[in-house]
């Protein structure tokens, strides 16, 4: 029997944030208990972390329908985990395809947890990419910001951002969870990004992870992290440091904030407060 704990990653003003389940092992579990594990716990993700002999932590990341090669918020609560149990510090983790870190440190009662991401890049969504994620969510080409054209992007996974045009249309999104998955298996991607520019360094986002068995994710740290890649990519302007709101329309409000260079590709720093849920 594994204990799991049960934290809300990215979470604003002690509030909302994206459920994550933790494990911290004692020992090696079989993939198929991890699996079972997560689809019992039914969050997006939940997170298993093993120390390794030599101080590293190795981390795999299960949705309840599948593994994921990393997750942000799932990461940003087990920095908090690992901050609580062994306290502040950096913590080194070793992923299916990539190592990061993790920090962690108090800001009063509450933990905060930076992690640093695998290596970003971006690239524009292909034609079918884009048709049939339209189609999917109802939307056409005037729905779209062509101030950020439709893209492929990448932060330790995949994921397709549409920029659009109008905060109330972003509010509406919805999608059939079945047609999602598939088109999200069939593309390969994690997570489809919906976003609206508020300023150069607000945005406010929703993202579908039909790919995972979930409708939506209230925060969502690994495409925060591929999007700020992309961002990046475009030239846009940022001074060192993006916000995302995510989570509002699902009554789990959540802060991201993420800090980068401009070298292109060079991983990108995503924080965020943690608390645990009842």
């Amino acid at each position: 029997m594994v204990a799991v704990q049960r934290i809300a990653a990215f979470s604003h003003d002690g509030m909302g944030g994206n459920p994550a389940g933790v494990v911290l092992l004692d020992a090696e579990l079989e993939t198929a208990e991890m699996a079972r594990v997560a689809a019992e716990v039914g969050f997006s993700e939940t997170a298993f972390a093993l120390e390794r002999a030599d101080g590293t932590w190795r981390v795999r990341y299960f949705s309840p329908e599948s593994e994921v090669p990393f997750c942000g918020h799932a990461t940003i609560a087990l920095g908090a985990a690992l901050g609580e149990r062994l306290g502040e510090g950096v913590y080194d983790l070793v992923l299916n395809d990539a190592q990061i870190q993790v920090a962690a440190r108090r800001d009063g009662e509450a933990i905060r947890a930076v992690l640093s991401s695998p290596p970003t890049r971006s690239q524009p969504a292909s034609t079918s990419e884009l048709e049939s994620t339209l189609h999917l969510f109802g939307l056409g080409d005037g729905d779209l910001d062509p101030r950020l054209p439709p893209a492929r992007i990448h932060g330790g996974a995949d994921h397709l951002v549409l920029a659009l045009n109008r905060r109330a249309r972003l509010g509406s999104m919805s999608y059939d969870l079945d047609d999602g998955r598939a088109l999200m298996r069939q593309h390969d991607l994690v997570t489809i990004m919906l976003v609206v520019i508020e300023d150069n360094t607000t945005f406010v986002a929703r993202n579908a992870f039909a790919s995972g068995g979930v409708l939506e994710d209230p925060a969502t740290g690994a495409a925060a992290a591929a999007f700020a890649g992309y961002l990046r990519d475009r030239q846009w302007p940022h001074g060192g440091r993006f916000t995302i709101r995510q989570g509002e329309d699902m009554g789990a409000p959540s802060r991201i904030t993420v800090e980068l260079t401009d070298e292109p590709g060079t991983p990108v720093r995503v924080s965020g407060y943690a608390r645990h849920m009842t």
